[in-house]
């Protein structure tokens, strides 16, 4: 039988589980037995080499002792608004519940790696939450004054205890779930006991008796990871059809939300990192539905599943340079199991080169999900490619990503319109990314350190969501405002072998009544080197008091003897930027910037300010022309 994913109830998903039969190796290993896909990994060349990086953390992790997640750490982001201390302590207690996890099944029950996996998923059984700190602050976990008065005057009916269910507590009963039955017999069974005791009362039971989550209804990452994430655990842990079913029926519409986040060109707006995480969650969970229904519950057969699969390609710069508009690093590395997987269903995928493969450790949360897989999905002999020389439009996220790979280097321009109420928004419409020869010479600086403020009403105060840290212009000393009424609309889009067109109307990102409109274009020569051409329109009402036409950049601008202002950061890596000198004056501000792992980092806004006396009340127009030249 085949199941519409538009049209699945209790019972058809009821009777497509009732029509199957598998045991976790068929759910995991398609075709081949455990010691087969072991006897793989371990004679392939990249399958060896990420099997090396996981013994040498297992063996630098078996020298240290289990951290403790004290209270402490726990009421800091409840006193202090920080995320890091607990969570530094949280994720290394799951990358060894990773790490041990791959190793103890690689390895076997004679390996030192089964009795520290034993002692980590012990501990991790004690934790009194397994969510973040960020995610229950006022969750039922933090008990009211009310609920400690009547648990201190007698019984308590601990039957109606409730939970907080976040992406990391989903994410765990997932992992302990998948762990428990890829080792089977050879994980203790006062083990495997407690952890189907514990993904039922924290998760499952919760899932199917509380009012809904928030995120059930999301259109982002969290209904994705959360619903994807409790579908596997039941998957592993329900052997009875009726309750997995009733699980699963509620799980669906959280996938199917997260689907509808998306329109028609597949774009993630969250940013790369976040397609990474979000597209591969569902995509891990809808693998599992698929192969528990024996095909008849199948996500994979929508063509916006296949246009989001198709993100990745398009989301690069060039190499590990990632096109990181939101909350996305500058770099990535490639989860080649999501991508090995993903080629196999839909063939019009590039595969990635190997080389770009993600390290072992590159996922600072160590989620087990995906590490799992890029051993079990990842394709050797596949026929792997650079990054192409093409032009991306994505019409609905208004993206343009054009990259040329020229004999002498790749040069790359990314830009967007959009709206300032994206997921995961930063304030950037009309805002650009260049690339030349290995550095991104305009970026975007992409996520800060995570906080209670980064997600607060002081949000576009820090340096990288505000305008204030994007090539945008500022006007009367005013940044874009957040909203979905702040918006692009685009005027143009062209492309063909000589030149890309991209222009917007950008004007209603700034409130302010003195601006009529403002048109940003974008003209990418494809010449070799290409060139990019910036032009800003201005029709103002009223003359503003200033009008700044910021350009960020990583490395300090500085005048080149002809005028020009050249950032470089290298002898292979520099533009040249032209400008109207007679209606502006250059200068440089230095600006600090925190990125997602705390780490300071020092960037520049190169300012063209217009001259005093160009706007008047008889003078209300402006053309800002910028040129961009490669050397």
């Amino acid at each position: 039988m085949s199941v519409s994913v538009d049209n699945l109830n209790l019972e058809n998903v009821k009777a497509a589980l009732l029509a199957v039969s598998n045991t976790p190796s068929q759910l995991l290993f398609q075709a081949e037995t455990p010691l087969q896909v072991k006897a793989r990994l371990l004679q392939g060349k990249e399958s060896k080499q990420l099997i090396q990086e996981i013994r040498e953390e297992g063996d630098k992790l078996l020298q240290e002792t289990i951290p403790t997640l004290t209270y402490s750490l726990f009421r800091l982001f409840s006193t202090t608004g920080s995320r890091r201390e607990y969570e530094l302590v949280y994720f290394r207690r799951r990358n060894r519940l990773t790490t041990f996890g791959l190793l103890a099944w690689l390895e076997g029950a004679d390996s030192p790696y089964l009795d520290a996996l034993s002692d980590t998923i012990a501990t991790i059984l004690d934790e009194y939450t397994w969510c973040l700190p960020a995610h229950i602050l006022h969750g039922p976990e933090m008990r009211s004054a009310e609920e400690a008065q009547y648990a201190a005057e007698g019984l308590v009916n601990h039957s109606t205890e409730s939970f907080t269910i976040d992406l990391f507590a989903a994410e765990t009963a997932f992992a302990l779930s998948e762990i428990s039955a890829l080792l089977g017999d050879a994980l203790p069974q006062l083990l495997r006991v407690r952890i189907r005791e514990e993904v039922l009362r924290r998760i499952l039971r919760p899932f199917v008796t509380q009012a809904p989550s928030h995120w059930e209804t999301a259109t982002h990452n969290w209904a994705s990871v959360c619903g994807g994430s409790i579908a596997a655990a039941a998957i592993y842990t329900l052997q009875d059809e009726d309750e997995l079913a009733a699980v699963l029926e509620r799980a669906f519409p959280a996938l199917a939300s997260y689907l509808s986040g998306f329109e028609e060109d597949g774009a993630c707006t969250e940013g790369y990192m976040y397609w990474q995480y979000g597209f591969g969650y569902f995509t891990y969970a809808a693998n599992l539905i698929l192969r528990r229904t024996g095909g008849a519950v199948n996500w994979f057969q929508t063509d916006k599943v296949r246009q989001v699969a198709l993100f990745q390609q398009k989301s690069f710069l060039h190499g590990r340079k990632v096109v990181n508009f939101s909350d996305s690093q500058g770099e990535a590395g490639i989860f080649m199991g999501l991508s090995g997987y993903l080629k196999q269903l839909y063939p019009e995928i590039e595969h990635p080169e190997l080389s770009l493969r993600a390290g072992f450790r590159d996922d600072h949360c160590s989620r087990w999900a995906p590490a799992l897989r890029n051993l079990l999905w990842s394709l050797e002999d596949i026929e792997e490619s650079a990054w192409q020389t093409a032009a991306y439009y994505l019409p609905d996220a208004q993206w343009l990503v054009s990259r040329q790979l020229q004999e002498q280097g790749a040069y790359v321009f990314a830009a967007k319109g959009g709206h300032n109420n994206e997921p995961h928004n930063h304030n950037d419409i009309g805002h650009f990314i260049l690339y030349a020869q290995g550095e991104t010479l305009l970026p975007d600086l992409g996520s800060g350190q995570y906080s209670r403020k980064y997600f607060g009403p002081e949000r576009y105060e820090i340096l990288c969501n505000g305008s204030q840290s994007h090539s945008v212009p500022i006007i009367d000393g005013l940044y874009q405002q957040a909203g979905a009424e702040h918006r692009a609309e685009v005027l143009k889009y062209s492309s063909n072998e000589e030149q890309d067109d991209f222009a917007l109307e950008i004007s209603s990102a700034y409130d302010t009544e003195k601006l009529n409109e403002l048109v940003r274009r974008f003209t990418w020569h494809k010449t070799e080197p290409p060139t990019l051409e910036v032009t800003d329109i201005y029709e103002f009402a009223q003359a503003p008091t200033a009008v700044v036409e910021r350009f960020m950049a990583w490395h300090l601008p500085q005048q080149a003897e002809d005028g020009r202002i050249v950032i470089a950061a290298s002898a292979e890596a520099r533009v040249l930027v032209s400008y109207d000198m007679d209606l502006f004056d250059w200068e440089v501000e230095t600006l600090h910037h925190v990125n997602h792992f705390d780490q300071p980092e020092t960037c520049y806004a190169l300012d063209f300010k217009l001259k005093p006396g160009v706007l008047s009340d008889s003078n209300l127009n402006i053309h800002a022309a910028f040129r961009f030249d490669f050397q």
